[in-house]
């Protein structure tokens, strides 16, 4: 059996309000990606479930399918302040093929305890067909975590 979904974890040495902050802002997803895929982005920090933004995107980083660069929409599918934050996309292939990214926080007590996770298990069965998932693999979830936890330590305090 195939697992359709992927969690890992790391420990952040700041507080849940300065990690969400990167995590609801369009630039700071572009900021943390380890996948080389996401190029720019445009929009307002998110604040609610259903809030969107655009994030340019480039798949010759994967070089797995030849799509090159395209746009899509980020749409915030769970949002509560400093503890989670999940959201799908919607682009060129329609329909949305339903997979879902997502934080959740938890302080602890060398800062907060960041779960990153990558959810496939909603996708319909043409894009499953495809076999092209999971796209992002889950050692570039642990790289990201990786690159925020670097991003946040950055910031002025």
């Amino acid at each position: 059996m195939t697992t359709e979904r992927f969690e890992v974890a790391r420990q952040i040495a700041a507080p849940p309000s300065a990690v969400f902050d990167i995590l609801t802002r369009p630039d700071g997803h572009v900021q943390i990606d380890s996948s080389g895929m996401l190029q720019s982005a445009e929009g307002d920090p998110v604040r609610a479930v259903g809030d969107t933004f655009v994030v340019h995107m480039d798949r010759e980083s994967l070089n797995d399918l030849p799509m090159g660069k395209y746009d899509v929409t980020v749409i915030i599918t769970e949002f509560e302040q400093d503890s989670v934050i999940e959201w799908t996309i919607s682009g060129e292939i329609q329909p949305p093929i339903k997979h879902l990214y997502g934080y959740r926080l938890q302080p602890s007590d060398t800062g907060t305890e960041v779960v990153s996770y990558y959810d496939w298990s909603e996708i319909e069965g043409r894009y499953r067909d495809m076999d092209i998932f999971p796209i992002i693999p889950e050692s570039a979830l642990r790289a990201t975590l990786g690159i925020l936890a670097r991003t946040v330590a950055q910031r002025p305090s």
